[in-house]
């Protein structure tokens, strides 16, 4: 069943009247075909409306659908052959954190990514997304597997942010993070990273270093969360929609401040309304992202790398 969010209110009233409609033509026979025709025609035209201007807010809400595809659901559309790789080496798994090796158009390659759960039991399994420093140890020990066998790195962010509990801190939470931005940094192989839902303060941009970085339509990308920043500036997380407004966490934002390299559309509606097309449209800007970075001589890749790194933000001298 398609979740309607508050915004989609119009939507889900009118696909309600088809779903009833399509009972009655079943059950009883009764002839409604021109009818519900009608009315898809409706919901699809007030569909667009919606999506055609969207808030900053409304978006935040989208890229927190709980239909919305999540890692495995991308890995298993795009990739073949996926192995998952488990465990730190050091202290134990982190399954908010799923990692393996798996083909991509014929090539080996290595999958990072969050993974967050749809059921109150695989949410508390995956942490709702939020990883532990083991779970950052595990992407970087897969990313050294990457270089070892000359493998692309694809990484698939999704996540609230870092888990900030008490044990994530006493094993070094900080020095984890900080650890793997350096790791991805000096990786010699191809890295791309999606933004495929939340992409949430450092947690997010632990695997998010890249040679491309790209986003999903309705993803968004951001220092903390709305109701966070709502909480610091105006001390009120109530205010989260206006803390939306001004942070710049879009897709469309990010890519006007060059923060991103490009941005995947999604079926209308979001990608939770159709799951192989997203996957679909996604997996051909990841080959041809792809091709063109092999082209490209490593030590010229990681030196362009820390190039794009060092001219990210913006300043004016003043006095």
């Amino acid at each position: 069943m398609t979740v309607f969010l508050e915004f989609e209110k119009s939507v889900a009233e009118i696909n309600a009247k088809i779903e009833e409609l399509r009972r009655v033509h079943d059950e009883d026979g009764v002839d409604l075909a021109d009818e519900i025709s009608r009315l898809e025609k409706r919901s699809f035209k007030l569909t667009q409306s919606i999506f055609s201007s969207l808030s900053p807010w409304q978006i935040t809400q989208l890229a927190r659908h709980p239909m919305r595809p999540y890692t495995l659901d991308y890995v298993k559309r795009i990739f073949t052959g996926y192995r998952e790789i488990h465990g730190d080496r050091l202290f134990g798994d982190d399954a908010a954190i799923v990692t393996g090796l798996a083909t991509f158009e014929n090539h080996g390659a290595v999958v990072i990514g969050h993974q967050k759960g749809r059921d109150t039991n695989s949410k508390l399994a995956r942490n709702f997304g939020m990883p532990k420093p083991e779970g950052y140890r595990k992407a970087q020990r897969a990313v050294r597997l990457a270089e070892r066998f000359s493998l692309p790195v694809f990484t698939f962010i999704d996540t609230p942010g870092a888990y900030p509990g008490v044990e994530a801190e006493s094993r070094g939470q900080c020095e984890a993070i900080a650890t793997n931005l350096l790791t991805f940094v000096k990786a010699r192989c191809p890295i791309i990273a999606t933004v495929i839902g939340e992409g949430g303060s450092g947690g997010a941009l632990a695997i998010g270093i890249a040679d491309h970085v790209i986003m999903m339509e309705y993803a968004t990308y951001s220092v903390i969360s709305p109701e966070g920043c709502a909480s610091i500036l105006w001390k009120d997380a109530g205010r989260a929609s206006d803390a939306a407004e001004v942070m710049g966490l879009t897709s469309k934002a990010l890519l006007a401040n060059d923060l991103i390299d490009g941005v995947v559309s999604e079926p209308l509606g979001g990608a939770h309304r159709d799951y192989d097309a997203a996957a679909g449209t996604l997996k051909y800007e990841l080959a041809s992202t792809l091709h063109r970075l092999k082209e490209i001589a490593i030590d010229d890749l990681i030196a362009e790398r820390n190039r794009r790194l060092m001219s990210y933000g913006k300043f004016q001298s003043v006095g």
